[in-house]
């Protein structure tokens, strides 16, 4: 299983969540805000190292390197939000098809996105507008 899998999983169920919260809209480029492409690197670290030590999922990422899934999903959370990185990995349902994920797995990788993206200071306003971009994947990635 790649990065990439459980990455567009975990971010289609915290859109689902937050898409109930109310925020002002931002003027500021969504790229911008993530603090663009080191910024966008250093949750996603965070994000890996969680996802990697969760109990629950950890062994999915058993191998999968973990400085290329941090490349390949800093580079796509990047190209994402409209900074000038190129994605070149796998297609969300070609990489996800064979691992049998659930709801209740996609919600969980959410929910540790987030948790990275608030433990690095990204606002929540710029959280809901990462993960309102990853959420149509989720039928690419939850497959149970």
């Amino acid at each position: 299983m790649t990065f990439t899998r459980t990455w567009i999983a975990a971010a289609v169920l915290f859109a689902a969540s937050a898409a109930h919260a109310q925020t002002a809209p931002s003027t500021t480029p969504l790229y911008q805000s993530l603090g663009e492409k080191p910024g966008i690197a250093a949750f996603v670290d965070d994000f890996v190292e969680h996802m990697k030590a969760h109990g629950r999922i950890g062994k999915m990422f058993d191998d999968i390197k973990p400085a290329y899934l941090k490349e390949q999903l800093t580079d796509q959370i990047c190209a994402i939000s409209g900074g000038p990185c190129q994605y070149e990995g796998e297609e969300m349902k070609k990489s996800h098809e064979k691992l049998g994920i659930d709801k209740a797995q996609f919600n969980l990788v959410v929910e540790i996105l987030q948790n990275a993206m608030t433990a690095k200071g990204i606002a929540f306003s710029a959280q809901n507008q990462l993960l309102a971009k990853l959420a149509p994947m989720h039928r690419d990635i939850i497959t149970k």
